[in-house]
């Protein structure tokens, strides 16, 4: 049991340490996971909206926290406690998200690690599995450091996630896991190959046979019966090759423009996924911006899910040279994590993405 409980110590903890710091580095991305577990069609919570990027760096720092408490063995009773509450909540959500397909992935490590809704059950069961193991063998929970050591390591922990949390929040993620990071092309984000993996569907066709309503099953081909059709029900049993960069799109009018502007040799992209929650602040040295980029040969746009009535007004307002384009919130929320932000795209490739507060970095 000691030895058990040892492996489950350094194996929870790590985990935790890791699962947090993934969030940690990308908060802004895990409150949008939030914003989607509070939406209606899933907990139907929608009150905890404008809270979600709070709620997501308490509970990202609080589980980093208690990783780094477990393996110091510092207030054994309360961590034990807090890593089994949150645990079961976490389990009942990825089932629940799971069981009725809710919410396809559920951010446990950010964009790091991709886990189906049955896998993050899965990894959660045996998370719990772990704990229950460390409150049965509790008592071999000791300290490896003296009170005043473990506060001073506690205390320093929650001071670097403090610090990194505002560095990230201030400029972008430290590490950019999605395929929107500087140096990968769009363009070649979104192909299938050849050969990629085609899904696979079944089909349950639905028949009156002689007065008896019978189910036949097949993978596509209609079946060869003697009766009447009534109807057919199409099951995905086996996902096909999805590509990194999906339903990314540059409209104008209905008109997807992509092709074309992924081919310019300079293109500089303004992102602000909803303008009514943009950064109104930095809009005139955006306008300086767009000035200098144009002289300097660039073709300048804007990219934004919201319409033209908010387009329009922006533009007026700060003098912006450019025209809006629109494109998927999600897809631009995925983008870059910066309300504007900016890419600078050579050929379909990024060369620079920077948040608003770093326009002085720059290089045109």
């Amino acid at each position: 049991m000691k030895y058990l409980v040892a492996f489950s110590r350094i194996f929870v903890g790590v985990l935790f340490i890791f699962s947090g710091f993934i969030k940690l580095n990308d908060p802004l991305g895990f409150s949008f996971k939030l914003e989607e577990y509070f939406s209606e069609g899933v907990l139907n919570l929608p009150f905890l909206v404008p809270y979600a990027l709070g709620l997501a760096l308490f509970v990202v720092i609080f589980e980093v926290l208690l990783g780094v408490m477990l393996l110091l063995g510092f207030r054994a009773k309360f961590t034990l406690w807090s890593l089994f509450l949150i645990i079961l909540f976490f389990t009942f959500l990825t089932f629940y998200s799971a069981y009725f397909n809710k919410v396809t992935d559920c951010g446990c490590f950010g964009d790091a690690v991709n886990l189906t809704p049955w896998g993050s059950f899965t990894k959660d069961v045996v998370l719990l599995v772990f704990i229950i193991i460390l409150f049965l063998g509790k008592k071999y929970v000791k300290p490896i450091f003296e009170s005043n050591t473990k506060r001073i390591i506690t205390g320093v922990s929650l001071l670097i996630c403090i610090l990194f949390a505002n560095h990230v929040l201030r400029h972008l993620p430290v590490i950019d896991f999605r395929p929107y990071k500087i140096g990968a092309n769009i363009i070649e984000g979104m192909e299938i190959p050849e050969d990629a993996q085609k899904p696979v569907f079944e089909y349950a066709w639905k028949f009156n046979i002689n007065g008896e309503e019978k189910v036949i099953v097949t993978q596509g081909d209609y079946p060869s019966v003697e009766g009447e059709f009534i109807d057919v029900e199409t099951t995905e049993i086996e996902k096909g090759y999805e590509p990194p960069i999906h339903d990314f799109t540059i409209e104008q009018e209905g008109v997807d423009y992509a092709p074309e502007l992924l081919e310019e040799p300079k293109l500089v992209m303004i992102i602000s996924y909803d303008l009514r929650k943009s950064n109104f602040k930095v809009y005139p040295e955006l306008a300086k911006m767009i000035a200098k980029a144009k002289n300097m040969g660039y073709k300048v746009i804007g990219m934004s899910a919201s319409g033209p009535e908010h387009t329009d007004g922006l533009i007026k307002k700060y003098g912006l040279d450019i025209s809006f384009y629109f494109t998927d919130e999600t897809t631009l929320k995925t983008i870059v994590r910066s309300n504007p932000g900016v890419l600078v795209v050579e050929k379909g490739t990024i060369v620079q993405k920077v948040h608003y507060n770093d326009l002085e970095d720059l290089n045109f």
